[in-house]
């Protein structure tokens, strides 16, 4: 049965060739735009490099501040002296990296401007993220005490200002008038993971602000459990450590401050969230954007197969006369509408592989490399089949409903 209704299917889309390839463009073009985004959370939320501890690791990214009195707010990253003070105070992290935002800066090589990312780093920094050193090795905390102007750069810099030399440990570089000696290199992370990503990584103490005592900065921090059983214990340390903390400016009279998974503390920063409920309310958001981003097309779909249904009222009169029942009739134009989608759907799948290949080519998104994974894959498939039935319902019921006298007066 399956079999005769592909062949109907086939017949049916070969006979109004316009209406075919509007319905296929607009389902493979939606498809391929969900991929596409899909692939891009999948590679922000997943990817591992440098950060290859995240299951025992909690992160510390941003402080919100409000004043109910004086309608205040402030939302933000955290000054040295607070990851320091207070969040080194802690007892069951093994180790804290502490780095900064990547900070905006730039050189000339052979009167050509390069751009350099500079993030300032702590020494354990570098035994939390797990950094593959092409060349040479990290600064240490003798270096970072006595403020050497060391650094660690990426391949992509060490391309930029050196060239194709085999190695450049013990080379200086000069950013704003001042020289820095090259340690190491390695290798390059995207700008889609800003905890880690930088052009090149400097001893915290070379920056002059690691001294204010304010609570607000420019750094972040990784915690890291010794198992993955005490992330929890040390989640629990770090929000009685948030409830003691005296508040030092007047204007404010609320601190809230959470040590999060990897994904609950990007969103929470995204959605500047200050609850518990940080992922469930972005898979309510995703639901709905995607709800909204499928309605038009669905839309569009169904009323083509409206169309269609009128232009096969003959037929349907024809198949009732000889005893089809509308269930009969029902099942096969759903299963018509759903071999359109999944025809739509390996276009789509097509389409989005050479987005893809042209988006990683032409190197968009600094060191980002997107790729469609099995999970991304059954995604899609799986909206390609609610889509089919969601288009499919509404026309196939109207079909359903048709007289026979008046189906067979269209012949």
């Amino acid at each position: 049965m399956l079999k005769n209704y592909f062949k109907i299917a086939i017949a049916v889309l070969k006979r109004r060739k316009f209406f075919t390839f509007i319905s296929l463009f607009g389902i493979s073009f939606t498809l391929t735009i969900i991929m596409v985004l899909t692939a891009f959370i999948d590679n922000v939320g997943n990817s591992k490099y440098p950060d290859k501890k995240r299951d025992r690791s909690l992160y510390v990214n941003s402080m919100v501040k409000t004043g109910s009195k004086t309608g205040y707010y402030s939302n933000g990253p955290y000054s040295y002296y607070f990851l320091d003070h207070f969040v080194g105070s802690l007892k069951i992290p093994k180790k804290i990296a502490i780095s900064s935002t990547f900070d905006f800066s730039s050189t000339y090589v052979n009167n050509k401007k390069v751009s350099i990312n500079l993030k300032y780093t702590n020494a354990d920094y570098w035994d939390v993220l797990d950094y593959d050193f092409v060349e040479g090795k990290p600064y240490n905390k003798n270096q970072i005490n006595g403020s050497e102007r060391v650094a660690v750069i990426s391949e992509d810099t060490k391309k930029a200002y050196f060239g194709d030399i085999p190695s450049v440990v013990g080379k200086y570089m000069e950013i704003g008038k001042v020289q820095y000696r090259v340690l190491g290199v390695v290798k390059d992370v995207p700008i889609t993971m800003p905890f880690f990503y930088g052009d090149m990584y400097l001893p915290y103490t070379l920056n002059p602000g690691y001294k204010d005592k304010s609570y607000n900065g420019t750094y972040t921090a990784v915690l890291l459990a010794g198992s993955e059983a005490e992330v929890d214990k040390m989640r629990s340390e770090y929000n009685s450590m948030i409830l003691k903390l005296p508040i030092l400016e007047k204007d404010y009279d609320k601190i809230y401050s959470f040590a999060d998974g990897y994904m609950t503390s990007f969103l929470r920063i995204l959605l500047s969230d200050t609850t518990n409920n940080v992922l469930t309310k972005a898979f309510i958001y995703v639901t709905l954007f995607l709800l909204l981003f499928l309605l038009l097309p669905t839309i569009n779909l169904v009323n083509i197969n409206i169309t269609r249904i009128m232009e096969r009222s003959s037929e349907i009169g024809v198949r009732k006369a000889f005893g089809a029942s509308s269930k009969t009739l029902v099942y096969q134009f759903l299963v018509e509408n759903v071999i359109l989608t999944i025809m739509g759907g390996m276009i789509g799948i097509m389409l989005s592989l050479l987005v893809i290949a042209a988006i990683n080519q032409a190197n968009l998104i600094p060191n980002l490399h997107l790729s469609l994974n099995l999970t991304i894959l059954f995604i899609s498939l799986l909206v390609c089949l609610i889509f089919g039935l969601l288009s499919g319902v509404y026309p196939a019921w109207r079909m359903s409903r048709l007289n026979v006298a008046t189906a067979l007066k269209a012949q």
